[in-house]
């Protein structure tokens, strides 16, 4: 079973600085990027000893979710000292988070154990729904039980459920991928860009229901519980094809959420809050994509629409070249930021056999890049926005200053040292 909707191309216009055809998935501008290392996955250096769940699990509602205590495997945020240069961030994160039938979930979740990294899982909530309980599903605007992604089978929808508690085990954030996937491009427009806030709460708390009951509606009794309360760990999500941010906002503000991952084309530069300081804004990033005269988006598909026309079937006898230009993209989108401004690379990635799966052969190319390189921390977007939160603002607020591709004047110690120790730590 192959995740992710079909997504249509957008042509780029001079105000998007030339970026190129980009997936409806997000349109785009232009920017910078960069890596390090991933034995230590967050603070500046140091992890927090990753512990055990604890032995004795508590059952939640019908038993489809547990309490077993702090997550493992989490490491301990750090404050910058004065002076100290920033660590390198890159978050990959994943949409849908299906288990596939050729294995892509537990390949990344066995190089991530390899190379010491988080990641984030963003959860699609009807991959918890049998296809004999679609009826369960009421997106908005849309009929009882339509999806533009298909429901999975019951043998997908058991792996689903161990490999993401052997996921979130591993220290991995199970974020959210909403339900339908409906997005503008499909036939008829009807897509989640026309969401009111009240239909993506009616989302959200479907999704939280498909994943907090899915003993109750798969009858699978023999499967052990997922190891956490989802309600508490939820805390962001990424839109279908990065689309109904605007509307979603004030409802991930209402429900507590720290982050959204749905802003399309983000420039590589210190993330910032939205939603009046609510929330922090990930978005995905225009990165260089060698070869070419404009920048592409840091996600699977928007490379392939650049190559093969949006077609998941392109060309074979340039699926070697094309490989090579995404994990030369990727790269050179965390070599941007790790050589200059140090701002956390953002990647965005689907479980899929695209092209032959030359994109997933890519993000493995760009994880073993980046992961034995000083000051990289491979994280997941929970840990980073812990790590944001526990920084003076005054901090954040000069790193803000750095445009893409500029290293501090006079260096690190220079730009954050006088600063970062008359700095007044935040609540």
């Amino acid at each position: 079973m192959s995740h992710i909707s079909r997504r249509t191309v957008l042509s780029a216009t001079a105000a998007t600085a030339a970026l190129g055809a980009v997936a409806a998935c997000g349109s785009a501008t232009s920017t910078a990027g960069s890596g390090s290392d991933a034995r230590t996955p967050a603070g500046n250096g140091t992890s927090s000893d990753p512990g055990q769940p604890s032995a004795k699990a508590t059952p939640i509602g019908d038993g489809s979710t547990s309490d077993t205590g702090a997550q493992p495997n989490q490491p301990k945020p750090e404050k910058l000292k004065p002076g100290e240069q920033p660590p390198q961030f890159v978050v990959f994160s994943w949409d849908g988070a299906g288990a596939t039938d050729d294995n892509q979930f537990p390949r990344f979740l066995k190089l991530a154990e390899q190379y010491k990294a988080s990641m984030t899982f963003f959860l699609s909530g009807i991959y918890t729904l049998p296809k004999t309980k679609t009826d369960l599903y009421h997106p908005p605007q849309h009929s009882v039980g339509a999806s533009d992604i298909p429901y999975l089978s019951d043998g997908a929808i058991r792996n689903t459920i161990k490999l993401v508690s052997q996921a979130w085990l591993a220290g991995h954030e199970i974020g959210t991928h909403f339900n339908g996937h409906f997005c503008s491009s499909r036939p008829g427009g009807n897509g989640v860009n026309k969401w009111s806030s009240d239909d993506w709460q009616s989302e959200i708390d479907q999704a939280i229901s498909f994943v907090t009951n899915w003993k109750t509606n798969t009858g699978f009794a023999d499967l052990p519980p997922l190891p956490f309360d989802y309600k508490k760990e939820l805390i962001g999500g990424r839109t279908p094809c990065l689309e109904g941010q605007k509307t979603l906002l004030p409802t991930a503000a209402k429900m507590g959420w720290k982050y959204d991952a749905s802003s399309p084309g983000g420039l590589q530069m210190w993330p910032q809050k939205v939603q009046n300081g609510a929330l922090w804004d990930f978005p995905l990033q225009s990165i260089p994509f060698p070869g070419h005269t404009f920048q592409v988006l840091s996600m699977d598909y928007n490379i392939l629409a650049n190559q093969s026309a949006g077609s998941t079937k392109g060309d074979p006898g340039k699926y070697d070249t094309w490989r090579s230009e995404a994990a030369a993209a990727y790269q050179a989108g965390f070599d941007r930021a790790y050589t200059t401004n140090r701002a956390p690379f953002f990647v965005g990635n689907h479980f899929e056999q695209w092209n032959g799966g030359i994109y997933m052969d890519a993000v493995e190319a760009t994880l073993k890049y980046v992961a034995g390189k000083p000051d990289v921390r491979l994280v997941s977007f929970r840990q980073l926005v812990e790590w944001l939160e526990v920084q003076d603002d005054s901090t954040l607020r000069k790193l803000r200053t750095l445009n893409v591709g500029q290293a501090p004047t006079g260096g690190w110690n220079s730009f954050l040292g006088v600063q970062g120790a008359a700095a007044t730590p935040t609540s």
